[in-house]
Parts: C-alpha cells; sequence; structure tokens
C-alpha cells in the first residue's frame, strides 16, 4: 500500500490561509492531493502574510500534479529555478509548503514526521518561557518566580520598554534593564537559565555597555542584541562579552547561518522552521551546527502548526536545547482550540513527544475560512530625536 501511494499521490491543490487568530495573524497553507491526503503548513514572515500567500500562489501554478512524497527534490526546484532565488518572502512560502508536505507524507506512510526526520531521539520536548513584554522591572522578576515555580528551568526577559509603541531609546533602556537582570538572578538563584532578547534594538556598543553592566554569571544567554545582516560586527561583540548569544530566527537559508556557524560566533541557534526553508532545510542547518556544537533553540512565535513542526525537528536531532513556548502567554490566543483542535500541549514545561501520523495537528477549516486577514503592522519606534530605530 505504502509503495503504490509513494508512486500515485498528486497534489491537486495548494490552499494560502491568512487568517488573524488572537492578537496576530497567521498564514498557514494547505495542501490537497487526489488521495484524499492533506498536510498543513505554516510561514513565519509575520506581519507580511500577503506576499507570502502570492508566492506560495506562483509555486502553486506549477506544482499542481506533482508528487509530494519527493519532498527533497520540491524543495530544490522551488528554490533553484528562478534566477532570483532566496530572500525571505519567498523562503517564508517554501517553509510552509515543506512543513505539509511532510504533513502529508508523514500520514500516507502513517509515522509522525520525527521518522522522516531519523526517528525519536527524545520523549519531551524542554521549552523557556517568558515573562511577557509587558512585564517590566519587578513584575517581570515575580513572573519569572512564577514561571520557575510552573516548572521552567529556562526563563526569558525582555528588556524595559520593549511594549513601547513610539518611543525607545536605547541608552535609557541598557542600565535600567541591566538592573533588573541583576535582581532577577539573586532572586532566581544560580541554577535558573535566564535568558533576553533584545529584539535586535542595540547597536554594537550599545549592546557591549549593557554587557558590562551585568554581574558575573547573570545572564545564560543573549539574544538578538544587534542585526544579523553583518557578521563582522557580531564577531565585535563577540570579543567584548563572554555572555553565549542566540541568533538567527530572521535568518532564512543555510547559507546566511554559514559565517555564524564556522567562525564560531554564537552558541544557540533560534532557527525558525517556518522561514528557513521548512523542515528539509532546518535539518541541514542541524546537522551543521552538531559539527560546530552549537545547539539548536528555535524560534516559534506564532501558531500551532509550526510548534507541531518544531516538536518533530527537536525530536529528531540531538543538539536541542530548548523550544519557545508562548503558550503560558494566554492572552495571545495563538493556540485558539477552535480553530486547531488537535494540537500539541504543553505538560508542565515540556511537550510530550506524540505518535499520530504527520504533524499531529488538525486545523478547523471553515473556522479559518470564516476569519479573514486583519492588517497588523509593527510599531514603527522612533528616538527621542525623531529618528528611526528598530523594532
Amino acid at each position: 500500500m505504502w509503495a503504490w501511494m509513494t508512486t500515485k499521490l498528486k497534489i491537486t491543490a495548494i490552499k494560502p490561509y491568512p487568517v488573524w487568530v488572537g492578537t496576530r495573524n497567521q498564514m498557514l497553507v494547505k495542501v490537497e492531493t487526489d488521495q484524499g491526503i492533506f498536510g498543513w503548513g505554516e510561514s513565519g514572515l509575520s506581519g507580511r502574510e500577503r506576499a507570502v500567500a502570492g508566492a506560495v500562489e506562483h509555486y502553486r501554478e506549477f506544482l499542481i500534479g506533482r508528487n509530494p512524497m519527493q519532498i527533497g527534490r520540491i524543495w530544490q526546484e522551488v528554490y533553484r529555478s528562478q534566477y532570483f532565488e532566496g530572500g525571505r518572502v519567498l523562503q517564508a512560502a517554501i517553509s510552509a509548503i515543506d512543513i505539509a508536505l511532510h504533513d502529508i507524507k508523514g500520514k500516507a506512510l502513517g509515522v509522525p514526521v520525527y521518522e522522516l526526520l531519523g526517528g525519536k531521539q527524545r520523549d519531551r520536548i524542554p521549552t523557556f518561557a517568558s515573562t511577557g513584554d509587558e512585564a517590566e522591572g519587578d513584575a517581570a522578576i515575580e513572573r519569572a518566580r512564577e514561571l520557575r515555580a510552573q516548572g521552567w528551568q529556562a526563563v526569558r526577559f525582555f528588556p524595559v520598554g520593549q511594549n513601547s509603541r513610539d518611543i525607545f531609546e536605547p541608552r535609557e533602556s541598557i542600565g535600567v534593564t541591566a538592573r533588573m537582570l541583576n535582581r532577577a538572578r539573586e532572586a532566581l538563584g544560580a541554577d535558573a537559565v535566564l535568558g533576553i532578547d533584545y529584539h535586535h534594538r542595540l547597536s554594537v556598543a550599545e549592546a557591549a555597555s549593557f554587557c558590562n553592566k551585568l554581574g558575573p554569571g547573570v545572564l545564560d544567554f543573549l539574544e538578538e542584541p544587534i542585526r544579523d545582516e553583518t557578521p563582522e560586527a557580531y564577531e565585535s561583540l563577540r570579543t567584548m562579552t563572554d555572555i553565549p548569544f542566540a541568533i538567527g530566527e530572521e535568518f532564512a537559508s543555510k547559507w546566511q547561518f554559514l559565517p555564524y556557524i564556522e567562525r564560531g560566533i554564537h552558541q544557540f541557534n533560534r532557527l525558525d522552521v517556518c522561514n528557513v526553508g521548512g523542515l528539509t532545510e532546518a535539518m541541514k542547518v542541524a546537522g551543521w551546527s552538531e559539527a560546530h556544537y552549537v545547539d539548536l533553540m528555535p524560534h516559534n512565535p506564532l501558531g500551532p502548526v509550526c510548534t507541531a513542526a518544531t516538536v518533530h525537528l527537536a525530536c529528531a536531532v540531538p543538539n536541542f536545547a530548548w523550544l519557545e513556548t508562548r503558550e503560558p502567554e494566554t492572552k495571545l490566543g495563538f493556540d485558539n482550540s477552535d480553530f486547531f483542535p488537535v494540537q500539541p500541549r504543553l505538560d508542565g514545561p515540556d511537550y510530550p513527544v506524540g505518535d499520530l501520523p504527520g504533524l499531529g495537528v488538525e486545523v478547523n477549516e471553515a473556522a479559518i475560512q470564516a476569519e479573514s486577514l486583519r492588517f497588523w503592522e509593527a510599531p514603527h519606534l522612533k528616538r527621542r530625536d525623531g529618528s528611526v530605530t528598530n523594532w
């Protein structure tokens, strides 16, 4: 039966669904086949869903009729069969399609997706939780206490000023944030794993100043302190601090990871399976990272399809640290059970690894068809002098 399905399955439809879920849009993609087996994927390019939907619709024109079991070949064709290959929009579309094809293949063979990636290496996927970007100062420390009491070993903070909708001054943030983190380490003890996401809002000089204001051993990871376009800038910052870096959530290919991995710039890969090129590309980055003793700490900010795909990735690789989870931040609503009746569920601070065929996630297609995309744009932050700064 499996051999017959492998040779006979054909793609009959590829449907992009940009849909509002909770407080943000999700870019879902459904791939259907002539045997009634279908798969779901998700793009991670938040805030640019219409652009990704357009790319998916373009790829659909030549993927109809193809064998969905040939995942690697399809990846190469959609990436290489154009002169202007790559880029974040196209890779986000490829990611969603690739994840959906893995879902189809797992269902067709009657196995979880992790069996397609080499098999299960762990039974539970540890996660890190965040204090929330509206909790600052002592409120953030108290939230971290609550998360620790609920079982989380690893907790991520956000900088003071993170929730601003208008003004963000880096130099006004780094001093007060450093003082907050110094107090957090004292309050939470030496055994807690503490990190902070600066959301690439700092320059090299500002990031170095921030690190120098921290006591020894306060942070276990510093996430995205500066923008990623210039690896040499990160190399310069690397010489100024010994805090481990967690970077890469914006990277849209294995080639973007190349200088960071091979030059030993960072210690944790914030790989996003919905941006990097799907599970096909993610597994290549994972193997490359393993060779350089870099652990994965995947970016997982949106919906259950992304979470499910990343759980399978995390299950199947040896070099894994923690998976980001937003589930404790219940006000976000990204895991709406009306839209996703079957999805990964936390058991304490871990995602148990299931055994359902494919991704193990179900989407209520009628519900998402009734909920259209809403325009959402990240805040356009300014400095006090009126100039534009990073969100």
